[in-house]
């Protein structure tokens, strides 16, 4: 368990140490406002104060007040700009420096400025006003929620417009992965990076942390000379690698989009528009492998208006990425596991150059509407995949979305099967489940399937053109659907709209993707199955990863070994290279005790930190006692090597308490 800090005291601020919900705080603190909330601030600086800062309720018409993960009174004062001063310290695995954020009053007398942090050691705070520069700030850091973090309370003066922040981070900062040279690709340079999604942003810069508050950014980065920074921002791939290096965002963007990474980087231009970063020794295969980006984007260009953000980069990590991918804007940060030599995994870059438009451009306002975010990427997705490698490939990908989607309704209570989650006391990170993605995305074919093609097309266009760098609710969403697209009564009346939003499940209505080279594939499955071919003669040299998946997935359950070593023998699946073909055959020989597949299992999990590869092999291993036992020898020592928001998922899985 990761250990909270206690609360953070400095001169002239205020110190509470005795913990209080946060649910009980704001209750306590919604009918102070301003100037009231600034004298009860005060008062608890001098006497022995009972309750850490809250954030007063604002109007309940105000996303940034409905986000329930979030201390900031965004409603009062919003934080518009920030210029980050942060130097990377390897050796502590810290960042150190300063954070200044520019704001705007919102209500007249607002005198406190509430920020969100975890983990944070704070060293000075300091307002700045026209008049008077700079002058030390009283400031208070409440103890810690264990999934929000802290709350810093910054009191202002009334002319004041900015305040800096001076701070640095913890070495088991949740937003922050630290890896040994060894743990790199090159084995000769440390590496670094940034995992702000979604309420981790919090951990490495103090900040209004909700997907409601945008603000633009600048910064400046300082690294060990060698090293290569780069940001969500403007890159220079040409600049030196003299471990001083410059950024500028001026687009306004969610924080869980601000991103950070340092490491032995080279570049390679892919287009006009678009590079990518890698280490050395992998770049060259990553430019042969997204060769197609350019492509990629002159698609979505054509369907959904231009792309706003200059320029679009990625920045391929080592392997212990949480994450398939992040789209952080400029500069999507992916995992190596899609590096298959065939482009056959490249949807991946789809789906964060779609997030261009879905999530980055319109961005969910709360959490709880996550679906807006990935729901509507997943579709667009699906389209530019269609519209660069044919309907064919789309379709298999959508049946494979599909199987997914029902493997987590499933195992999912009702509540968490709806679009509209409820998170409230919960870490946001438990809505990330198949539902925003696939289910959103089929809510969308659903629309399509009605509208017909080209007028749903200019439906979204327009809404892309009309919420642009807003973060809007699912509210909102419905509102101008109901005005765009639903007036007409017939449409309204062909989609059951609430229930698709607000209901487990799948409605009567949803698309049923299908696929015809499923089709041959599943005939062959159930050939080698019954006995009729052995593998050896199944007709699999044209098969697409897409096929394997399939193939390896509608194969029974329990097979006996020389079944399992059958296939192994045809087809190689052991020393698979494809991270995704390996995973799903390593599923099947834990299954089956297929012995082996032992030794490949115990690098792949030792080499991976992907989430969505490693945490099913951990679960299949756990379902017995043998298996539980093998897995947590290979989860120590795995784990050094695996990124927080990983450990999170598989520690409780494992009982881990280190």
């Amino acid at each position: 368990m990761r250990r909270l800090p206690l609360a953070q005291h400095r001169p002239g601020a205020a110190r509470c140490l005795r913990r209080t919900p946060l649910a009980h705080r704001r209750r306590r603190l919604q009918h102070f406002p301003g100037r009231a909330l600034l004298a009860l601030l005060l008062t608890s600086a001098v006497a022995a104060c009972d309750s850490g800062p809250s954030t007063p309720a604002g109007p309940v018409d105000d996303p940034a007040r409905r986000d329930l993960h979030s201390y900031a009174n965004s409603d009062e004062i919003r934080v518009t700009h920030i210029e980050l001063d942060l130097e990377v310290v390897f050796d502590e695995r810290r960042l150190r420096g300063s954070a200044m954020l520019s704001f705007d009053r919102l209500v007249e007398g607002a005198d406190a400025l509430i920020l969100d942090t975890r983990d944070l050691t704070i060293t000075a705070v300091e307002s700045w006003s026209p008049t008077g520069g700079f002058d030390a700030a009283t400031f208070s850091l409440a103890e810690a929620d264990p999934v929000l973090g802290a709350p810093l309370t910054v009191v202002l003066p009334p002319e004041a417009t900015r305040a800096r922040v001076s701070y640095e981070t913890s070495p088991g900062a949740s937003g922050l992965q630290w890896l040994t040279p060894e743990q790199t690709a090159g084995r000769e340079q440390p590496f670094m990076f940034t995992q702000s999604q979604a309420i981790h942003a919090r951990s490495w810069i103090p900040l209004q942390d909700s997907p409601a508050v945008r603000v633009t950014y600048g910064a400046r980065i300082r690294t060990p000379a060698g090293l290569r920074a780069v940001m969500s921002a403007a890159n220079n791939p040409e600049a030196a690698a003299d471990g001083d290096y410059r950024f500028d965002m001026p687009q306004s963007i969610p924080s869980y989009l601000i991103a950070l990474a340092a490491g032995d980087l080279a570049f390679r231009s892919l287009g006009e528009r678009t590079g990518v970063y890698a280490e050395p020794s992998v770049v060259d295969a990553a430019a042969d492998e997204f060769a197609d980006t350019e492509s990629m984007m002159a698609a979505t260009e054509q369907l959904y208006g231009p792309y706003r953000w200059e320029r679009y980069d990625l920045l391929v990590l080592p392997p212990s990425f949480p994450f398939g991918g992040m789209e952080n804007p400029r500069l999507t940060f992916a995992t190596p596991t899609i590096l298959a030599g065939d482009r056959s995994l490249v949807s991946l870059v789809a789906h964060e150059l779609a997030h261009s438009w879905s999530g980055n451009l319109v961005t969910n306002a709360t959490w709880r509407d996550f679906w807006l975010n990935e729901g509507f990427t997943v579709y667009l997705e699906r389209r530019i995949v269609e519209a660069v490698y044919g309907p064919d490939r789309e379709a298999m990908e959508a049946v494979l979305g599909l199987r997914a989607l029902h493997a987590d309704l499933e195992r999912l209570d009702d509540a968490d099967q709806i679009l509209h989650v409820d998170l409230a006391g919960r870490d946001p990170d438990a809505g990330m489940t198949q539902v925003p993605y696939e289910k959103g995305a089929l809510f969308l074919r659903r629309l399509e399937e009605a509208a017909g093609r080209e007028r749903f097309d200019a439906f979204l266009r327009g809404y892309f053109d009309h919420f642009a760098f807003r973060s809007i609710t699912t509210a909102d969403f419905l509102a101008y659907a109901a005005e765009h697209l639903l007036a007409d009564e017939a449409l309204a009346g062909a989609v059951p709209v609430e229930e698709w939003v607000r209901a487990p499940g799948l409605p009567a209505d949803a698309p049923r993707p299908a696929s015809d080279a499923f089709d041959i594939v599943e005939t062959a499955a159930a050939q080698w199955a019954g006995g009729a071919v052995r593998a050896a003669d199944l007709e699999t040299a044209a098969w697409t990863t897409h096929e394997w998946l399939h193939f390896l997935a509608v194969l029974p359950e329990r097979l006996e070994p020389a079944r399992m070593a059958e296939l192994d023998a045809a087809f190689g699946l052991t020393g698979s290279p494809n991270a995704e073909i390996a995973h799903q055959w390593f599923l099947l020989a834990i299954r089956n005790a297929y012995r082996p597949a032992d030794a490949p299992l115990e690098r792949y999990l030792l080499e991976i930190g992907r989430r969505k590869l490693i945490l099913p092999l951990y679960a299949a291993l756990a379902a017995t006692p043998a298996g539980r036992d093998r897995a947590r020898a290979i989860y120590r020592r795995a784990r050094p090597g695996y990124h927080p928001i990983s450990t999170g998922s598989i520690d409780p899985l494992l009982g881990w308490d280190g």
